[in-house]
């Protein structure tokens, strides 16, 4: 993505904890105060109406609707609920720059924030390269103890104040001190551990290539959860840099190269609870 480009909600992935792909912020939020308050909910619950028309509504909890007003679509359905459904209350939130569409309707929430842009930088520096070794016992090629060179790319998404989302010198430095925790560590899956003290870690297992049974120093060897692949140190990057983020930061995405032309891409929302 070009540094400081502007992105839309549509642009952006909202998810729940459920795991629903939400389609705005503003659902987001509702979702997570209706999980702080303790409050069930279905999203994108489906109602047929007196009429037989089927609709869906943003959330149903046992009290009532929620229907978030975002466009003309939106209004027209909520008209149509408020017609066409009286068995459960309902009520809507909509943005002030409808207030005027909406004045003739009842239950309406206009909730008042700024305009708010979301850009997205990346970043990626010759310093931002690492050297390990890693072993994946479950892929043949790999089974072995072996090493790697990778470069790293990171991509922030979050909430512009006066047209910048991060200083690039701060997020650069924040990158180095996360990547050199990684730098010349041999990565290996938890799950292969029978043994430690205060100094060293056993490791063992059976793979394609025979039995491996090593001894490494702890202050040298990083125990991931999960297998060395680059999927899962583009997580764990990832896991390192968010607490380190500055609060307008929404997102982090990492890539790494193992290689020419090949790698990871992850990308994870931060959540702030």
């Amino acid at each position: 993505m070009p540094s400081g480009s502007a992105i839309l909600d549509s642009d952006f992935r909202y998810i729940d904890k459920k795991g629903n792909l939400l389609r705005s912020r503003t659902e987001l939020s509702i979702a997570e105060m209706l999980a702080f308050l303790g409050v069930e909910y279905e999203y994108n619950y489906s109602l047929t109406l007196k009429n037989g028309n089927k609709v869906n509504v943003d959330f149903k909890t046992e009290k009532g609707l929620i229907e978030v007003i975002d466009d003309e679509k939106d209004i027209i359905k909520y008209k149509e609920l408020k017609q066409e459904n009286t068995d459960a209350k309902i009520i809507a939130i909509g943005h002030p720059k409808l207030a005027a569409k909406l004045k003739e309707l009842e239950d309406i929430v206009l909730y008042k924030t700024k305009d708010v842009q979301t850009g997205s930088i990346f970043i990626e520096d010759p310093s931002f390269a690492f050297d390990y070794a890693h072993i994946l016992p479950l892929v043949e090629k790999c089974s072995i103890l072996h090493g790697h060179t990778s470069s790293v790319m990171v991509e922030l998404v979050g909430e512009m104040k006066n047209n910048l989302l991060v200083d690039f010198g701060e997020a650069k430095k924040i990158i180095k001190e996360v990547i050199s925790i990684l730098d010349h560590k041999f990565f290996i899956n938890r799950r292969y551990l029978t043994k430690e003290d205060d100094l060293h870690y056993n490791i063992a297992f059976d793979g394609p290539k025979g039995k491996f049974d090593l001894r490494v120093p702890k202050n040298t060897t990083y125990l991931l959860e999960g297998e060395a692949t680059v999927e899962n140190l583009s997580t764990e990057i990832i896991k390192l840099l968010v607490p380190k983020m500055p609060k307008n930061i929404e997102a982090v995405g990492v890539y790494v190269y193992e290689g020419y032309n090949k790698g990871a891409h992850i990308i994870s929302q931060i959540s702030r609870s």
